[in-house]
């Protein structure tokens, strides 16, 4: 894939062009974006502008690198698991991640895994998010998902106030993993200052996945693989040859053959199942806080894998995904993070948010309301841009 360059516009690149934004680069990313660190072989490390020692996260974390660095105000990326809202966790900006069927994935693509990914971009302001999903959302015609239509412009929902809204809050991991000290202090923080702002919040979590919640979830994951091996298997003419692949793509292709179609539907079925109970939840509440990570970027390597240990990565990225940020992309909900406090090293730490489905306006009422509070736009990191 290293020189193929795609041969059309998808329907989204259409509309950033009609919006009037200048498209100027392409951004890294890990391999087939199946990871969740920007440092592919390929191309090399994504740095951190916080710190150059760091990982970004990813798997949009070259363009949480770009917008972070100052380079560019937005950038694309896309979320099939946290993919847009771990790189702005670590980058010190926001994420939206947008209900299911709100931007369009064709003419290529139409029903991505059972409807878990979803496009959008990295923002420095929330303002910038709004404006853009403005420019971007509605379905296109033949769209197997349309998400709930828009009453006003998003802009328009940012000088709203959001009312006193029902928050539920946790900041202790299903997985029993230990939180950093410092993403605790700042969930305490944020916990107090929507309480200051007239939110009404207190513990509570929607249920966790089960075991067959994990089976489910697992093999759909694994589907992905076999679906991306396979498409790029037909439009090539070959499969990939020794080498040629990382070793952790190799592992996860040689999970995704072992997966039936049989395997794929009854996992998208039970993920589906888990959304209608996750939906009655979203009736006594507005909004599901957690700290979108749980743990300070990682250094630089922590997250790739070796030839002798391949799934490396999926071994170290239990430290700080334990937050289940996947809830977003299985029921389809809109999420976001949101750059709420720093650590005692000054690296930003983001907070996640879970609203109920096509309920984009609470998110942007709420995050305005949040950056006029503890405004995050005008912090920089030191990292000179060249």
């Amino acid at each position: 894939m290293a020189r193929r360059l795609s041969q059309h516009d998808q329907e989204l690149a259409r509309r950033f062009r009609r919006a009037g934004l200048a498209i100027i680069g392409k951004t890294n990313t890990c391999e087939f974006g199946l990871s969740p660190h920007c440092e592919p072989l390929l191309h090399g490390a994504t740095r951190n502008p916080w710190d150059l020692s760091l990982s970004t996260s990813g798997s949009s974390g070259g363009s949480a690198a770009a917008v972070a660095a100052g380079i560019v105000p937005m950038a694309h990326g896309n979320d099939f698991g946290g993919s847009l809202r771990y790189p702005a966790a670590w980058c010190g900006l926001f994420a939206l991640k947008p209900t299911r069927g709100r931007v369009p994935l064709g003419p290529e693509y139409g029903d991505v895994v059972g409807g878990l990914a979803t496009e959008f971009a990295l923002t420095r302001t929330v303002r910038d998010a709004a404006a853009l999903l403005d420019a971007v959302a509605g379905p296109a015609r033949g769209d197997p998902y349309w998400a709930p239509p828009q009453l006003r412009p998003y802009v328009a929902e940012t000088a709203a106030p959001p009312g006193r809204l029902r928050i539920a809050a946790t900041a202790t991991p299903n997985s029993g993993r230990t939180v950093h000290p410092d993403y605790l202090r700042a969930f305490d923080a944020t916990v107090d200052l929507l309480g200051s702002l007239g939110h009404d919040v207190e513990e509570a979590h929607p249920e966790p996945l089960d075991q067959a919640g994990h089976r489910a979830i697992r093999a759909v994951y694994a589907a992905a693989a076999a679906w991306i091996e396979g498409y790029w298997t037909r439009r090539l003419g070959r499969g990939p040859d020794p080498g040629e692949i990382e070793p952790h793509t190799e592992v996860l292709f040689g999970r995704g053959r072992k997966v039936s179609a049989g395997d794929y539907l009854q996992g998208v079925e039970e993920l589906q199942r888990f959304s209608r109970r996750a939906a009655g939840f979203f009736r006594g509440y507005d909004l599901w806080l957690t700290p979108t990570v749980g743990w300070p970027p990682l250094p630089l390597g922590t997250l790739t894998p070796t030839a002798e240990d391949p799934v490396r990565g999926e071994r170290e990225a239990g430290r700080f995904l334990m937050f289940d940020g996947e809830y977003a992309n299985i029921t389809g909900n809109p999420a976001m993070s949101v750059p709420l406090g720093t650590d005692s090293a000054g690296l930003p730490v983001g907070m996640s948010f879970l609203a109920g489905f096509g309920t984009e306006p609470t998110l942007f009422r709420l995050a305005a309301q949040l950056e006029q509070a503890r405004p995050w736009a005008g912090r920089h990191p030191a990292v000179p841009v060249h």
